[in-house]
């Protein structure tokens, strides 16, 4: 075995380096062993790369992983993806989704990414984010940037509970009261504002503008949902109020034909004493 690492002075240069390398970066493994030429085996050879490689911080497929001023960062950029890869090191500072084709953010998609800060999924496809599609990365994240997808809505409770830079602009956005909520309550870049537009609204006169226009122009969309609702409510209570009227009425007609009746017996009765009481005087 010994002779077989002889024969091969760069393999034992190249995992002296490694196990050096590794075991002073990541901590995993400390190579202390001496690998020469004459006592090393294959066995102690394959033994220390399995010590040095560090396990727990695997790269996803398709994906580069590097450091940035002592930060992990996972680089996934244009590599045609259409969900967040599963296998994302646990210890990663920034991530980097854009220019993929990802349709959705599903519930607890990041929740286990604790010490992510910064989250870029720009330009990808993205329609749906559910409502716990950030929960577990709330208090630390920095960035969150989703412009350039085909979001129309977005849950509010998924955004304000982020106190990240969000960047939403270049969605076909549907102009309604949650949008507006998130416009006045979250974190929004202040470059990318303006470029939040309304592609859909409840009057035609808002389409195509941008919504921070809207606004200042006097609209307000969570005031028309409140009408709604108002007028929801006072449908509701006028046909229980009808029912109401109907049900008393129906009842003092009825108790008006009993009482008719009551008075029509009477005599009936009377009659039909004489009658007996004829036959009887009879016999």
């Amino acid at each position: 075995m010994g002779e077989a690492l002889q024969g091969h002075p760069g393999a034992l240069l190249l995992l002296r380096s490694c196990c050096h390398a590794r075991g002073a970066a990541s901590g995993h493994a400390q190579c202390k062993m001496t690998l020469t030429t004459t006592t090393t085996s294959v066995a102690q050879a394959f033994f220390c790369l399995l010590l040095c490689i560090p396990w727990g911080s695997s790269c996803p497929p398709s994906c580069q992983c590097t450091e940035r001023a002592g930060a992990k960062a996972v680089l996934c950029s244009s590599q045609h993806l259409q969900e967040i890869p599963k296998d994302i090191p646990r210890d990663v500072v920034l991530l980097k989704l854009d220019a993929n084709s990802i349709t959705r953010i599903p519930s607890n998609a990041f929740r286990h990414l604790s010490h992510l800060e910064e989250i870029d999924l720009s330009g990808n496809a993205i329609e749906k984010i559910d409502r716990a599609a950030f929960r577990g990365v709330a208090a630390g994240l920095r960035s969150l940037d989703l412009s350039g997808n085909r979001i129309r809505s977005i849950p509010k409770e998924a955004l304000l509970a982020l106190g990240a830079k969000l960047r939403l602009a270049n969605n076909p956005w549907h102009c309604e009261c949650a949008l507006q909520e998130v416009l006045w309550e979250a974190r929004l870049d202040p470059d990318s504002v303006r470029d939040i537009t309304c592609h859909t609204a409840p009057r035609q006169e808002y389409v195509g503008k941008p919504l921070l226009q809207v606004l200042h122009a006097g609209a307000n969309f969570c005031s028309v949902r409140q009408r709604s609702t108002d007028v929801a409510v006072l449908v509701t209570m006028f046909g229980w109020f009808a029912m109401l009227v109907i049900y008393v009425i129906c009842y003092v007609r009825h108790n008006r034909e009993r009482s008719c009746g009551h008075r029509e017996n009477p005599p009936a009765l009377s009659g039909a004493r004489g009658r007996a009481e004829t036959s009887s005087t009879a016999l």
